[in-house]
């Protein structure tokens, strides 16, 4: 029998099926007339649902954070996020629950599937009575809307993998290997493609919780869903402008740094990670700042001003006086910053590594900055080029942000030998040297680095590339008082990709004296002694060591890379005694106003070294002296 002739035969069979059934259809269901009910006598009566039965909810509000996505995926609309009186606002979690409407609730579980935490889950409990219709509007906790002891709830509808509706694995950008990029200064992590960052956009569940971590408060869920939109304007725009109703917070004018070298406290929370990985905020910023020519960000980017006759100076060219400025600018002041150093930028120039932030992308964000018109004086130092009280007479405002510029030793024996070196001036030197405006430092064949914090690695990984490139091998190694790898203040990406190149990291050992060797004026090693406990039981830097276990480490040349410190050397003691400090920190006002009334601070010698930090002071201090200067008029001095 043929194909086509086979098929037409099992057609005919199966319309003589139906009609036979369609026949007897209506007698079938008399055979049910005689059989004996099943009833339940509810409440009295109770059968057990099934195991999978979607009832009520049940929600763990230690687990909950308040993300609000059970509420936004809801179909009927029966959730919605009530806030907790009293509940104590943390970073990482809002104050709000869910309250679900029973009246509306479809019982689909879609809230269980997307639930961020995993806080959210359904019962078999199906059954309720109560004459008020109140009592079907409530938040669930983990006593369920029966009010049972948690143990004695049975979980019914629960996320599988076929329900899952949450992609937790985290798209990375494509980067060089180790064994390659040890060999150059060369950028080595690349920016996301167009799929990549599309595709990466869409794991945010725009809870916004990022937002209230992020210091400047970025408007992070706006501009990820403008990538996946594929609208790199308007997500520029998000970067640049922020939130216009509320006098651009959010902005971030540093967005091409930031992309790359931001300590992302905004990932530390994003709710994702809670049961998978972090969307990478930091390298969806970067994707749009690459992706817009800087010819195209005045198209995208304008603000409408009117110029006043005010004049503010900033000091220092960092994170914090570059924001600033671009701040001022945006309200039409005329604004000069004063920069010791021959290029701007401060730590993000010479402190940062080439391989991690390259000039092209640091000079992205500045050329921007200048075209609002910021003038920017390089090669001035106040205090030798300029007094500081000079600049007091020129303007009518002074921020001042000059960073952390001294470094802190260890003052062990032997630490005052030249080869016992600060990591900051020879950051500055190494990147002088890369750009071909100074001398090759010291490359020692063997090193030692001092220090936990990514200053360390920085150093570290700086001079493996020196020693690799020079000598054709690694010889570096890093001790920290820190005991773990999660003790160490650096990123912990930072030592994994440090240990990728070669770095050998001893933690938990502090530092002893320096060795010589014998009848030589030659550095022969560090001795080191066991560290056992970092801070004391009131968490302040108080460390204790095991004297008894003594370790050795081999090297040439010694990097102190424990901290830093400010240098206020170009203010007058008349206005130094006016201001008020915490330790070497100035103390300022929410502004950042300080003690006197037109000096204004921020950055590293405020709130600490953190670039997203420092650009936020720059914000809230645009916002202090555009305050200030408004409500004088006739400005006093």
């Amino acid at each position: 029998m043929s194909e086509k002739n086979e098929r037409n035969e099992r057609n005919e069979k199966n319309e003589t099926k139906t009609l036979q059934k369609s026949f007897f259809a209506p007698l079938l269901g008399w055979k049910a007339l005689f059989e004996k009910p099943v009833t339940i006598r509810v409440p009295k009566e109770k059968r057990e649902a099934a195991p999978r039965y979607r009832g009520f909810h049940i929600n763990d509000w230690e687990k909950c954070i308040g993300c609000g996505t059970c509420s936004r995926i809801c179909p009927t609309d029966a959730i919605t996020m009530v806030e907790v009186p009293d509940m104590k606002q943390e970073y990482g979690m809002k104050p709000q629950r869910p309250t679900i409407d029973y009246g509306r609730c479809s019982f689909c579980g879609m809230c269980v599937d997307i639930c961020t935490t995993g806080s959210l889950q359904m019962t078999r409990e199906y059954i309720f009575f109560s004459h008020d219709a109140n009592d079907f509007y409530y938040a669930p906790t983990e006593r369920g809307l029966l009010d049972k002891e948690p143990s004695e709830i049975k979980v019914g509808w629960t996320r599988d993998e076929s329900s899952e509706l949450l992609d937790l694995d985290r798209i990375l950008p494509d980067a060089m290997e180790s064994s390659e990029r040890i060999d150059s200064f060369v950028e080595f992590v690349k920016a996301y493609s167009k799929e990549q960052a599309v595709a990466e956009a869409a794991r945010c569940v725009e809870c916004g919780i990022c937002v209230d971590r992020c210091p400047q408060h970025m408007r992070i869920p706006e501009y990820i869903k403008s990538i996946w939109k594929d609208d790199l304007k308007d997500a520029l725009k998000w970067l640049l402008k922020g939130d216009e109703e509320q006098s651009n917070l959010g902005a971030n004018p540093l967005s091409g740094v930031c992309g790359r070298v931001c300590t992302h406290r905004c990932e530390e929370v994003c709710t994702i990670s809670h049961r998978g990985e972090a969307v990478a905020i930091r390298w969806l910023k970067r994707y749009i700042v690459d992706n817009v020519p800087i010819e195209e960000w005045n198209d995208a980017v304008s603000f409408d001003t009117s110029k006043t006759d005010k004049k503010v100076a900033i000091v220092g060219s960092g994170p914090a006086g570059l924001s600033a400025g671009y701040f001022l600018a945006s309200m039409g002041y005329d604004v000069n910053v004063y920069e010791s150093m021959n290029r701007p930028g401060g730590v993000m120039r010479y402190g940062i590594p080439k391989y991690r932030l390259p000039d092209e992308a640091l000079d992205k964000d500045i050329a921007f900055i200048e075209a609002m018109g910021v003038k920017i004086l390089t090669g001035v130092a106040v205090g030798r080029d300029i007094s500081f009280d000079e600049l007091k007479n020129r303007y009518d405002a002074i921020f001042i942000s000059t960073g952390l510029t001294l470094g802190r030793s260890t003052r062990v024996p032997g630490s005052d030998h030249p080869d016992v070196v600060q990591a900051l001036p020879l950051l500055r030197e190494i990147r002088d040297y890369l750009r071909g405006e100074g001398p090759e430092p010291k490359i020692a064949k063997r090193v030692v680095v001092i220090g936990g914090g990514n200053v360390a690695m920085d150093i570290a990984r700086s001079l493996a590339r020196l020693q690799k490139m020079k000598y054709g091998e690694v010889n570096v190694t890093l001790t920290c008082l820190e005991r773990t790898y999660e003790e160490m203040p650096a990123d912990l990406e930072e030592i994994e990709e440090a240990i990728e190149e070669g770095i050998t990291i001893n933690p938990g050992w502090g530092p002893k004296e320096v060795i010589f060797f014998p009848d030589e004026d030659k550095i022969k090693g560090l001795k080191c002694v066991k560290c056992v406990e970092v801070f004391d039981e009131n968490k302040r830097f108080n460390p204790k060591y095991d004297e008894s276990q003594v370790s050795y480490f081999d090297g040439d040349m010694i990097i102190e890379a424990i901290g830093q410190a400010p240098d206020y050397s170009y203010l007058p003691e008349e206005w130094k005694a006016k201001i008020q400090f915490v330790g070497p920190r100035i103390l300022t006002n929410n502004l950042r106003q300080t003690q006197i009334p037109w000096l204004f601070a921020g950055g590293d010698i405020v709130n600490g070294p953190d670039i997203i930090h420092g650009i936020a002071d720059g914000y809230w201090a645009a916002r202090g002296i555009d305050e200030y200067l408004d409500s004088n008029g006739n400005v006093e001095k």
